[in-house]
């Protein structure tokens, strides 16, 4: 029997209605594919001690190039009014400028400068005395393969759907609309399996934490990164520091070189840590402590200036973090030759309340191990430094309390702690020190690994004001500081 002429007017609808279907399909499963690229980017905060400034460079997030790079430059209490030029530069060539004027008053202050594409960028910082070089990365919109699979499987599905349904109704052998129904389903296969498998497909190294940026691996970092560039055993880097003229009551200026600990090449790797390239712990003779944060002038060169109040040897300790290579903390001595001494003022020993910069604190020592000591400010307007609601320094044992700089250098412990930010709903990032909204209690938890005398420091900001609170603290043997 042929068929009826029934059966062929039907048959083209039978056919365009399973395609009608299949596109139905495709919209419903295309729904569940997400995009995965690289990041677009996030604030970068950067703390710099610019000379006798105290700064935090604040990189607001970019989420595409060219376009604007908005820096807010935040000012510490005591910071001197002046000019700061900034400039955005790429392969050594400055691409854009501005200046911020610096009032004296502490807070931020914005400034609005220009970059052209992604990949790695310098912030310089000039306030005519002193310069500084910030390494950053201006990010690129990637679309992984997987996405690129999946999104054009789609594009192919509609593509073969239309040809399909104008095969259906036009041409007189309506078999020959299977043709484009089979591609629309190997296309909807394919979207389908590259969105499957886009969880368990691996991210390329990335452009500036795992691997050294360049422009062609930011932009592109599945076509041109490669796993042979890629060194995450890099070794640690050797530490010297001279200041052969630093005298006590003078300001002075501490070079810090930077080397390879394998082949002696200066290093320009560092990663931002914690707020920081360098985070740069000097104590004293008599056990003063200053956190600072050396600029970048070259590479492996930093440099950094503070007022030492006293001759003597000096304990210096620089925290970094480099790329392929982990945190890393290293240590040495400086020298201060005499000059003009001021007094310390003692030290208090153990928990109990005391005043520092007209603040009231009241420290809090719980003894166990670990060991919680949790300093109170008085009301809930601490901002955040560095990232962290508060710093505690721990050094120790202390055996000479008239030599604490050499004593210190040469001690086992030498720990950094950090007090939290407590998480925000909503605020997936860490806020910068325009928020005034935390504590007044700022708690610290850490074990102590041997008996005897700490020297210890608990850091926090409030009002533009890095407030340094310092301790004794006595462990005795079964752990229980007193």
């Amino acid at each position: 029997m042929g068929n009826s002429p029934r059966r062929r007017r039907t048959a083209p609808l039978v056919i365009a209605r399973a395609l009608v279907l299949c596109a139905l399909a495709s919209l419903l499963l295309g729904g569940t594919a997400q995009a995965d690229g690289v990041s677009s980017g996030a604030d970068v905060q950067v703390a710099q001690t610019l000379g006798t400034r105290d700064l935090t460079i604040v990189l607001r997030r970019m989420d595409s190039a060219p376009g604007p790079l908005h820096v807010d430059v935040v000012t510490h209490a005591g910071s001197a009014p002046g000019t700061l030029t900034l400039r955005a530069s790429t392969a050594g060539t400055a691409f854009s400028e501005t200046t911020v004027q610096l009032d004296g008053k502490p807070g931020a202050h914005p400034a609005l400068l220009r970059v052209d594409q992604p990949g790695p960028w310098e912030l310089g910082l000039d306030d005519g005395t002193d310069t500084a070089s910030i390494p950053f990365l201006v990010p690129a919109r990637v679309i992984p393969p997987w996405e690129k699979a999946t999104f054009g499987g789609f594009v192919a599905a509609g593509v073969f759907l239309v040809l399909g349904l104008v095969v259906a109704m036009r041409v007189k052998r309506p078999q020959l609309a299977l043709v484009p129904a089979g591609g629309m389903v190997a296309a909807l296969a394919v979207a389908i399996t590259g969105a499957m498998l886009s969880a368990s497909t691996p991210a390329p190294p990335a452009p500036g934490t795992a691997l050294d940026p360049t422009i062609d691996n930011v932009q592109d970092p599945y076509a041109n990164a490669q796993l042979s560039t890629v060194d995450f055993s890099r070794p640690p880097v050797n530490l010297a520091v001279r200041s052969p003229n630093a005298r006590s009551g003078s300001l002075a200026e501490v070079r810090i070189a930077l080397a390879d600990g394998a082949t002696g090449r200066p290093v320009d790797d560092l990663l931002v840590h914690d707020n920081a390239l360098i985070h740069f712990v000097v104590i004293s003779p008599t056990g003063r402590l200053w956190h600072l944060h050396p600029v970048r002038v070259g590479p492996g060169d930093y440099r950094v200036k503070f007022t030492p109040p006293e001759a003597g040897t000096y304990a210096v300790a620089a925290e970094l973090a480099r790329r392929g290579g982990g945190v890393q903390l290293v240590r040495t001595t400086m020298d201060v030759a005499t000059g003009t001494d001021s007094p310390a003022e003692p030290v208090p020993t153990g928990a109990g309340k005391r005043v520092v910069n007209g603040n009231p604190v009241d420290v809090d020592v719980e003894p166990g191990t670990p060991t919680t000591i949790t300093a109170r400010f008085g009301k809930a307007d601490l901002q955040p430094w560095l990232g962290m609601l508060g710093h505690l320094i721990v050094v120790g044992p202390i055996t000479d309390d008239s030599r604490v700089g050499a004593a210190a250098a040469a001690a086992p412990t030498w720990a950094h702690v950090h007090s939290m930010i407590p998480q925000s709903p909503g605020m997936p990032g860490k806020p910068d020190e325009t928020v005034a909204a935390y504590g007044p209690g700022v708690p610290f938890t850490y074990t102590f690994a041997a008996p005897g005398e700490y020297r210890v420091w608990l850091q926090a900001e409030r009002d533009y004001t890095v407030l340094t609170v310092p301790m004794r603290l006595e462990v005795p043997a079964e752990g229980a500081p007193q």
